[in-house]
């Protein structure tokens, strides 16, 4: 495309899938880049939930791309189309790589509202009908570096007819032409990407069918969509996410949709997945829990056989997952359930309980904080739970991206998948 100067690097290819490398050349002017695997920056309305923009980057290594969503903007139109200046700006965000996707991964969207020439999102104030002209009236307001196409996802429920699945590839492929289009006539596109959808539920045929016609487009990378969490199973995700990679080229990102679980994203990235969405630590804060899984591929050789790390102790004392509270619509279905790789720090356990959040862990809540004070903020509700909840767990997930690159890097992503496994 004209003005881009996005470039993949890859640097080690693992097994024939799991890729490792840099994006570079990102955003409007070229001066940001993206280790990949990775994963973006999640957000509601350019706001990381719960942290304001001046805590947010007292962290170090934060992903250098933010996601906002369609679902949120779209019914803000007419004051960004006034503001004039982009959604970057009015969102008072820092230095970074604007990505719009169509729906925000954690929360479910009713089905049965798109048509041959609409998709709908769903704002605050109920569903909004999207034509591909009004599609791009808001990217051009929104003013992002990346955004999806527009994309028929609803053929993510198992029962979903073939002929349903057929048409939603076929509507999926003309949205995308006609978006094409239209960013390659505007000027106000000049430098941003367009990031190509593929869709095919859960049959073969469709999803090669998707991959392939949409790898013919002049697209800067691929949303692999229909894969949620909570809706298909892991080994058929997998073998599926196989096939739709070995159709797409080498040189273009690939971001899978709606996946955050660490084991999920472990079998995700040894079939060919580039990039997530980090949602997942905000459920988590969300149920009142702490991620505390281990990643540690490389152990002090000083503690070979001797007891486990306190983080493998958190493993062993957990109860089994329950049934979350929602804390309003903000879950998606299926992932509503405490998992194997959080502790719920509402449990009376935790009420004397003076050790950090994870023992090692460097973030601002485990160097300052106990799970006594976390547990105490989460029964009466204070506010300041959430907040020290979500720095944790962001630094947490980002640590755990750390760790999938060292493992690639050093030929030890079958250690890695061998301990999340295990949780």
């Amino acid at each position: 495309m004209a003005g881009s100067k996005m470039k993949l690097e890859l640097s080690r290819v693992v097994q024939g899938k799991g890729r490792l490398g840099v994006l570079k050349g990102l955003g409007r002017t070229g001066q940001h880049s993206l280790k990949i695997p990775g994963c973006l920056l999640y957000t509601h309305f350019g706001s990381v939930p719960h942290l304001t923009q001046d805590t947010l980057h007292t962290m170090r290594d934060l992903p250098s791309v933010t996601q906002v969503t369609l679902s949120t903007i779209a019914e803000h139109q007419e004051v960004l189309e006034e503001f004039k200046d982009g959604f970057r700006k009015f969102a008072g965000l820092h230095d970074t790589v604007l990505y719009c996707s169509l729906h925000d991964p954690a929360t479910s969207c009713p089905t049965g509202h798109t048509t041959n020439k609409t998709v709908s999102v769903w704002g605050s104030g109920g569903r909004i009908e999207l034509t591909a002209a009004k599609f791009m009236a808001l990217q051009r307001t929104i003013q992002p570096d990346w955004y999806q196409s527009m994309a028929d996802g609803e053929t993510w429920l198992s029962d979903t007819s073939r002929k349903r699945v057929r048409k939603s590839v076929d509507r999926t492929l003309a949205h995308l032409d006609e978006c094409l289009l239209v960013h390659k006539n505007s000027q106000e596109f000049e430098g941003a990407e367009i990031l190509g959808v593929v869709e095919g539920g859960d049959i073969l045929e469709e999803r090669l069918r998707s991959a392939r016609e949409t790898a013919k487009r002049p697209v800067g990378g691929f949303c692999l969509d229909g894969f949620q969490a909570g809706s298909m199973d892991q080994a058929l995700r997998t073998q599926l996410i196989n096939a739709v990679t070995k159709e797409l080229p080498e040189d273009k990102p690939r971001l899978l949709q709606g996946v955050g679980q660490p084991d999920e994203v472990l079998a995700c990235v040894g079939a060919g997945v580039d990039l997530f969405e980090a949602f997942f630590p905000f459920q988590v804060t969300e149920r009142g829990c702490a991620l505390c899984f281990s990643f540690d591929i490389s152990p002090d050789p000083e503690r070979a056989g001797s007891a486990p790390s306190t983080v493998l102790e958190l493993e062993q004392e957990r109860d089994a997952p329950v049934e979350a509270q929602q804390n309003g619509d903000n879950m998606v279905d299926g992932q509503t359930q405490m998992t194997s790789f959080e502790m719920n720090l509402k449990d009376k356990r935790y009420q004397d309980d003076f050790r950090p959040l994870v023992e090692g862990c460097g973030c601002y809540c485990c160097r300052n904080h106990k799970r006594a004070y976390l547990h105490h903020l989460l029964v009466t509700n204070e506010l300041l739970a959430g907040v020290l909840l979500m720095i944790h767990n962001t630094a947490h997930y980002q640590g755990f991206f750390s760790a999938l690159r060292e493992a690639l890097a050093t030929d030890k992503l079958d250690l890695l998948q061998r301990r999340e496994a295990s949780v």
